[in-house]
């Protein structure tokens, strides 16, 4: 199954889309030639990636700036897409932060928020998108999950908790639609240097911070072409990196009893 070829009236709405993985996505879909919604809090960022793609690529490039964990910010998004005349025939649910540290000293408004971002705005888009992309029977669905979701993290327990939802999500929904000229694909790369880093603060074992311990093995734009080629062969899954797939792989048949205190270990700050 292919990407939906570009249209006119057509686009890809991109959540999480002023940096890292969400803004190379973008780049690689207007390379590709697909016009492009940008969706993010941060409003200069959009505007200069929407006027840098459609320079490059001649496509369409809008913006929307939506805090997209306000429910009431996000709810807006689908009515601003039919008043620019376009159809969403792809959805890149990418938007996402992470926290970190002991879950019993955590900020349960940031938990909560966390919540919201990652696994609410997802349900909330694919909602919104996906009845059409099944009516008109042609569609596709990125979501942007982690290898967090493979496994438990302790220390970043709401994080891989969300990403496993989005991963099962995005899963099942792949199976639904099968068959039905719409696909769903979960993105699921391991470390990658990105802003990401610089609000999650993650610390592991000596006070380290977590990409200065395990360095980035994939770009960003590595992500964003396995992402999308992926999405265009109809993967149900995508890990980018032949060691962190075969990694992945291997942690599927070690038993949580025997993982989990080892990863806790690592993760631990003191």
């Amino acid at each position: 199954m292919a990407l939906p070829k570009p249209t006119r009236n057509s686009t890809a709405l991109i959540t999480g889309a002023s940096a890292g993985i969400g803004a190379e996505v973008a780049r690689e879909l207007a390379r590709r030639g697909h016009g492009v919604v940008l969706v993010a809090r941060r409003k200069q960022r959009l505007n200069e990636l929407a006027g840098e793609l459609s320079a490059e690529y001649g496509v369409r490039a809008e913006t929307i700036a939506s805090d997209l964990s306000k429910a009431a910010s996000r709810s807006r998004i689908p009515g601003r897409i039919t008043e620019l005349g376009l159809d969403v025939d792809i959805l890149v649910n990418n938007a996402g932060f992470a926290t970190g540290g002991p879950f019993a000293e955590s900020d349960p408004g940031r938990e909560l928020e966390q919540v919201q971002v990652l696994v609410e705005t997802v349900v909330a888009l694919t909602s919104a998108f996906l009845p059409r992309m099944i009516e008109r029977g042609r569609g596709a669905i990125l979501n942007v999950a982690s290898t967090a979701a493979m496994q438990p993290l302790p220390y970043a327990a709401g994080y891989s908790a969300a990403k496993a939802y989005v991963l099962t999500f995005s899963e099942a929904i792949h199976q639904e639609v099968a068959g039905q000229g719409v696909t769903v694909t979960a993105l699921c790369p391991g470390p990658v240097e990105t802003e990401f880093w610089d609000v999650a603060d993650w610390q592991v074992a000596g006070g380290r911070s977590f990409e200065k311990a395990f360095p980035a093995k994939v770009s960003a734009p590595d992500v964003a072409r396995a992402g999308v080629a992926g999405l265009d062969a109809g993967r149900r899954v995508v890990v980018p990196g032949l060691p962190m797939r075969a990694a992945m792989l291997a942690a599927r048949y070690v038993p949580h009893a025997v993982k989990l205190p080892v990863v806790e270990r690592v993760m631990r700050r003191r």
